[in-house]
């Protein structure tokens, strides 16, 4: 219960609105469409828009035991042999914002795939608070199972035009801490850049380990873009996550802006700040290329 605490405060801390907010700003008619307005509604003009010209994007399905996976995947138009880019989301689910991110990627010539690892516990969209959206949905989805899921994600690109010898993942607040976690379930993981992913937690039957508890054992590195200012996850921790990464050989570094919160790169939130998204960004697409991953 106290992780969910973490979460919750980093989401809403330093913002008017907590959990009352409604969520009638939730536009969701397929995966990868509309945005989750559940904090604030969507701020517009600072939506960055990246169009699909040159792409094939769109929904597939993946099969896991049964369940079938939705996930939005973008990739340059006719190409293969493409490096892979898993692109991990916020709680909020693969919304507009998360494939935009993907066809971000794609237009670098990635295959980006950004998998629903909520299908089995519901829909972000159902849920008119964030309070309420943490305890029935997210507090209800188990690593193993979301390891298992991106097993199964990158076994279908292997098989269709991704080099998964050039395999990457991505991830924001919840997918941030994801990140982290899968680069230590998959060795074949070459990189991955976490942006302000809670690291630190108690362990419970479905986060039994947190990425303090695996990063002296990480063999990939890992970058991490941290906000300064973020209420939910304290410069304190960073240090104590340095300290662990310190025991290890992953090489992994972080990068801490002062002056941000918590979701500095999500550009449809007042939490946006823009020099500080941009400078994130150009970072983490240096530093998958200079790990092999392009």
């Amino acid at each position: 219960m106290e992780n969910l605490k973490e979460d919750f405060a980093s989401l809403v801390a330093k913002t008017p609105l907590s959990d009352g907010v409604d969520r009638r700003g939730f536009m969701k008619t397929a995966l990868g469409t509309g945005f989750a307005a559940a904090v604030l509604p969507v701020c517009a003009q600072s939506v960055v828009k990246t169009d699909a010209t040159g792409l094939t994007a769109g929904e597939v399905t993946v099969m896991v035991n049964g369940q079938a996976v939705p996930v939005y995947r973008a990739q340059p138009e006719g190409k293969t042999n493409l490096p892979v880019i898993l692109v991990i989301s916020e709680i909020f689910g693969v919304h507009e914002y998360i494939a935009d991110v993907a066809r971000r990627f794609a237009k670098l010539g990635y295959l980006a795939l950004a998998p629903n690892l909520f299908v089995r516990q519901g829909d972000p969209g159902a849920y008119k608070t964030i309070a309420e959206l943490q305890k029935e949905v997210i507090s209800k989805v188990p690593d193993a199972q979301v390891m298992a899921d991106l097993d199964a994600v990158v076994a279908w690109a292997k098989a269709n035009g991704g080099n998964t010898a050039k395999l990457g993942i991505t991830g924001f607040c919840w997918g941030g801490r994801i990140t982290w976690m899968y680069s230590a379930h998959n060795p074949k993981v070459k990189a991955g850049v976490a942006w302000y992913g809670r690291l630190v937690g108690n362990s419970t039957p479905l986060t039994p380990t947190h990425p303090v508890d695996i990063a002296a054992k990480l063999k990939t590195p890992i970058l991490g873009l941290y906000g300064g200012q973020d209420g939910g996850i304290p410069v304190t921790t960073v240090v104590e996550m340095k300290d662990a990464l310190a025991k290890g050989s992953s090489k992994s570094e972080f990068v801490v802006f002062k002056n941000s919160g918590h979701a500095f790169h999500a550009d449809y939130r007042p939490s946006y700040v823009e020099a500080d998204a941009k400078d994130g960004w150009a970072q983490c697409v240096a530093w998958f290329k200079a790990h092999g991953v392009a």
